[in-house]
């Protein structure tokens, strides 16, 4: 006899894995932050500081979240040409499209002068983060990222 999960039960890894996510969000978003006020105070433009900012945090959430949200123990331990490789092409490719969305919005935000520069990089901040996080969990740090690639039919005739 087969037992139905509950709704709670077959949500709940994706709920650890979105509060490790956010967890590790947190502290890349410190480093954003942190990085973006000081180039911004230092005058630089907050398109570049953005890039910059931005950039920082992606490295410490590919390394974090790779170890710790998707912990995929053999991840870290594959060759370059491995699935490793494969996931941080994918995980900049994302991040290229969220940052890219990021620079839109925040440049969409900065039509409104009343609104600081630090409370539309956090509105910004809301919406990238649900989309990173989707992306990270669907398509950079799937499991079955060599299954699926590896099963897919060769492109060249034998």
């Amino acid at each position: 006899m087969q037992v139905k999960r509950s709704a709670v039960h077959r949500f709940k890894p994706s709920l650890l894995q979105f509060a490790k996510f956010n967890m590790v969000g947190v502290i890349n978003t410190a480093i954003d932050f942190a990085c973006f006020a000081l180039l911004t105070e230092w005058g630089a433009e907050h398109g570049i500081a953005q890039i910059f900012s931005y950039s920082a945090g992606m490295v410490n959430s590919f390394l974090m979240n790779r170890r710790y949200t998707f912990d995929d123990r053999r991840m870290a331990n594959t060759n370059r040409r491995g699935p490793d490789a494969k996931r941080f092409i994918r995980f900049v490719a994302l991040n290229l499209i969220v940052l890219a969305l990021s620079l839109v919005l925040l440049r969409l935000m900065s039509f409104f002068p009343e609104v600081h520069v630090l409370l539309a990089k956090a509105g910004v901040t809301f919406v990238t983060v649900i989309l990173n996080f989707y992306g990270s969990r669907k398509w950079v740090f799937r499991r079955n990222l060599d299954t699926v690639e590896n099963s897919l039919p060769s492109s060249t005739e034998d």
